[in-house]
């Protein structure tokens, strides 16, 4: 499980700093960016008055919107807001949910009740604490799964799937009680295609191709699939360099995602330890997709959407990290952002950049709301600005 943390981190950040911020521009800081048919723009829905990051966002309704964030303030203390309609205000984080070092997370169950989780350190112990919002009040979730949750995904309250921190074990909510599942390998994602078809990813470190002939391993990517009753493992395309290998090469699968159709995607890299030797390859870039009961390499997308990967769909194409977007029939789309008011303390010399750690959809809307911060980089006063955003399409 170290390999795929430290692998699953390195792909992570290598995905935003690439394209998830931007540079400062020379428009008013008042005025929208141009629009254009096709065009997609992040507006602002809010803007905290505290220097700090949203760190997640769920909707069940337009006028029950709730966010958690982060204020550097030093503690690094968590705050809870909500959006009923009319403003945001900051609410008290629920006594049911109990204490914790870490901001909570905020989980949608169905399209009725919002979970509120601790995020814990691994291996930690003591009872879980959950809290639960039905639209009206915050209560007790009276089953929590156990373990540390390091991913959660849900398609309703009688199927939840939870992926244990640091563990080789999946968690699984019928409606009555939680089942565990031993994973063959080490995950480092989790996924629901269907009711006995749940898929997650990793790396394995034994089996083929993890055995350089020098002593020295090589971490290959690995995925897996629940059918209803066992995780089994799942033959995947390995991962290697061409001689000479770079020192410490690994390979792992950090993301894996569910088309609106079904089709099973998986996402990773094969890297390796950095600045080791001067003539260094580049780390590469994996993406595969099920084709029947093998995986396959993807076609790369266009552009800037090359080495993106999903965060989410609508009914035109994908939502890729780093503000980017694919439409179904192939094109590569920047999503364009506004700078940050006057108001809030950025000059207009500064270098401003938005980082979204969520993006979710309004139920029963076509709308999109994004939440992260807007880090703003200035001369003596550098800050981050928490937002939330929603989509604009223009035309």
């Amino acid at each position: 499980m170290v390999t795929v943390t430290v692998l699953a981190t390195l792909l992570t950040g290598a995905g935003c700093a690439a394209g998830s911020g931007g540079t400062a521009d020379s428009r008013d800081e008042d005025a929208p960016p141009k629009t254009s048919a096709g065009s997609l723009t992040w507006e602002f829905e809010h803007i905290a008055d505290f220097s700090g990051k949203i760190t997640d966002v769920a909707a069940l309704a337009e006028d029950d919107v709730w966010a958690v964030a982060t204020e550097n303030d030093g503690e690094s203390s968590a705050h809870l807001l909500h959006y009923d309609g009319t403003r945001w205000k900051r609410e008290p984080l629920p006594e049911a949910l109990g204490s914790s070092l870490y901001p909570p997370a905020l989980e949608e169950i169905g399209t009725k009740t919002l979970w509120l989780r601790p995020h814990t350190a691994d291996g930690a112990s003591g009872v879980n604490r959950w809290a639960q919002w039905d639209g009206t009040r915050w209560s007790s979730v009276p089953s929590p799964p156990p373990g540390s949750a390091d991913d959660f995904e849900a398609t309703g309250p009688d199927d939840i799937w939870t992926l244990d921190a640091g563990e080789q074990t999946a968690h699984h909510w019928n409606g009555t009680r939680w089942t565990a599942g031993r994973l063959p390998y080490g995950a480092a994602d989790l996924a629901i295609a269907g009711p006995a078809d749940v898929w997650a990813v990793g790396s394995r470190s034994t089996g083929p191709g993890t055995d350089m002939g020098t002593g020295e391993g090589y971490s290959q990517p690995a995925s897996m699939h629940w059918d209803g009753t066992s995780w089994k493992p799942v033959d995947t395309p390995q991962a290697h360099f061409d001689d000479p290998v770079p020192p410490e090469p690994g390979a792992v699968l950090s993301q894996v995602f569910v088309l609106d159709g079904g089709e099973i995607r998986a996402y990773g890299i094969n890297t390796f330890n950095h600045g080791e030797v001067d003539d260094e390859p580049a780390d590469q870039f994996l993406r595969l997709r099920r084709d029947g009961s093998t995986w396959v390499e993807q076609e790369p997308a266009p552009g800037g959407c090359a080495q993106r990967t999903p965060v989410a769909q609508d009914d035109k194409g994908l939502f890729l990290d780093g503000n980017w977007y694919l439409t179904d029939d192939g094109t590569c789309v920047k999503i364009q952002r506004h700078r940050l008011p006057l108001s809030t303390g950025a000059r207009k010399a500064s270098s401003q950049s938005l980082w979204l750690e969520e993006i979710h959809r309004v139920p029963d809307t076509g709308e999109w709301l994004g939440a992260g911060h807007v880090q703003v980089n200035q001369s003596g006063d550098p800050f981050g600005a928490p937002v939330v955003v929603r989509l604009k399409r223009g035309g």
